[in-house]
């Protein structure tokens, strides 16, 4: 993503005033790498960007009319520079203690899928893992070959049976038996649980992707607009938007 992560994790990256990391974490609130930069993003958050507050003494007494992250429980965990996905995530099993269930995020993408029914699809299959399937959001093209390379089609991406993994993820704490110090979470312990058919995705159309510097700046113009679908914590239960 070029210049926009030159000081700062990808996570941190903005969409209008706020991180993308801050509209992960807003979206699995609704529903119930530089760590010392994220550390330091909510240690100094501040509020009064993103809500309506009013201020008196010249400004040395502001008082917020709604907080954003009130009831937020967050640990900061080092999981260490050079550490991969599987040895984050095995980091962080210590603090899971009491829990059955729990959701994993890669904090590069954003979702409108319905939290609630992923969860309850997922406990109801008796499995260890699942995570989010979706298309590709970028803007190549999927060539077939036939006989002597010869092109028997090519379309795009977005038009193909193509998935990938969108890093959405519901586990149980099962999944660290499936886990060697070490290993990259979708490589041996994803084969693992394929093996064992304990893992099962689940299709959406509803996820934007920020991979790279244009897709950035669609989810940024997206939201200058006032459209941006994964803000769920806008949408009423009558279904419009605030």
């Amino acid at each position: 993503m070029g210049e926009l992560t030159e000081n700062v994790p990808k996570p941190l990256v903005k969409i209008g005033y706020r991180p993308i990391l801050w509209h992960v974490m807003k979206y699995y609130a609704h529903f119930g790498y530089k760590a010392d930069a994220i550390k330091d993003y909510f240690l100094n958050y501040k509020e009064y960007l993103s809500n309506d507050f009013t201020m008196t003494h010249g400004g040395k007494d502001i008082q917020l009319r709604k907080s954003d992250i009130t009831d937020w429980k967050i640990t900061f965990v080092d999981t260490g520079l050079r550490a991969n996905i599987g040895q984050r995530l095995k980091a962080v099993e210590k603090y899971l203690e009491g829990e059955k269930v729990f959701l994993a995020n890669y904090s590069d993408g954003l979702s409108a899928f319905p939290l609630p029914d992923l969860i309850d699809r997922f406990v109801k299959s008796g499995k260890v893992a699942s995570f989010l399937c979706a298309k590709p959001s970028q803007s190549f093209h999927v060539v077939k070959l036939e006989g002597e390379n010869v092109v028997s089609s090519i379309q795009s991406v977005r038009k193909s049976d193509l998935l990938i993994n969108a890093g959405f993820f519901v586990f149980k704490k099962e999944i660290f038996d499936y886990m060697k110090p070490g290993e990259e979470l979708v490589v041996e312990p994803f084969q693992r649980l394929i093996a064992a058919k304990q893992i099962i995705g689940y299709r959406s159309d509803q996820f934007w992707c920020m991979d790279t510097f244009k897709e950035h700046q669609e989810l940024t113009d997206m939201y200058n607009l006032g459209n941006a679908p994964w803000e769920v914590w806008k949408t009423p239960a009558d279904g419009t938007r605030d």
